[in-house]
């Protein structure tokens, strides 16, 4: 199996994705589009990986290769393969699938809740409530035939899922103390005084079980994409978790 991921900043890499891919038996490739990288061809992935980045998805003047990056995420997504898209990745999905994005009213750096949406169809059930990491400006409307899976107080569009193969998170499961620590050093300015942004201080301060809780949540996000399934992982402040492992 060939796990691929678009890569669209030196200092946003795969966190707890790369030990989970690794453990499941997956040969991990990368498109760096920030190098202006070849993508590859559809048929050659098993699941498509699409990580966050500090521009736009409108920014196609300044970073052409979204143009292309969009049209292969397209492709990708119609053939039924396993796509997780995550902060810039989901929001380049629900562009690349006919939805606006746009700049939110507020923007959403750190660590807040976020709230699951009850849904009778078949989808990720994510936890009642559970605090996840943050880095965002910028919302997105629904595409057509998605189901909305997350919302929180900053911001209604939280995640969502397309069929039982495609879901995009606003919010980053990935993190680990290395990366939150990256995407302070290179994005520190963006740390200004507002409701739901927090300090370099408070955001590098977290506990190692809050990583360990989001990660876990991560493992089963990536294992229900891979078989459709899940276990179940519980916020960090409800029971002590260590990282999914797929079956």
């Amino acid at each position: 199996m060939r796990a691929h991921y678009l890569q669209h900043a030196p200092f946003e890499g795969l966190g707890s994705i790369e030990a989970w891919l690794v453990y499941a038996g997956y040969a991990i490739s990368s498109t760096r589009l920030f190098n202006n990288e070849k993508l590859p061809e559809v048929e050659n992935l098993d699941l498509l990986v699409i990580l966050g980045g500090p521009m736009s998805v409108n920014d196609e003047r300044e970073y052409p290769w979204l143009v292309r990056e969009k049209q292969f995420i397209k492709n990708v997504v119609r053939t039924g393969k396993p796509v997780l898209g995550i902060c810039l990745g989901a929001q380049l999905i629900a562009n690349a699938m006919g939805s606006n994005v746009f700049r939110h009213s507020a923007k959403e750096i750190g660590w807040f809740p976020i709230e699951a949406i009850q849904s009778e169809r078949s989808v990720f059930q994510l936890p009642a409530a559970v605090i996840v990491f943050h880095w965002h400006s910028e919302t997105f409307d629904l595409p057509t035939g998605a189901v909305q899976i997350a919302k929180s107080k900053a911001c209604d569009q939280q995640a969502f899922q397309i069929g039982t193969h495609v879901i995009g998170l606003q919010f980053h499961l990935e993190t680990t103390p290395a990366l939150a620590q990256a995407l302070v050093e290179h994005c520190e300015d963006e740390l200004v005084e507002g409701e739901y942004i927090q300090s370099k201080t408070k955001i590098l301060s977290t506990a190692q079980e809050q990583y360990s809780s989001i990660n876990c949540l991560m493992g089963s996000v990536l294992e229900y994409l891979q078989t459709q399934s899940a276990s179940p992982c519980l916020p960090a402040n409800a029971v002590e978790m260590s990282p999914a492992r797929p079956k």
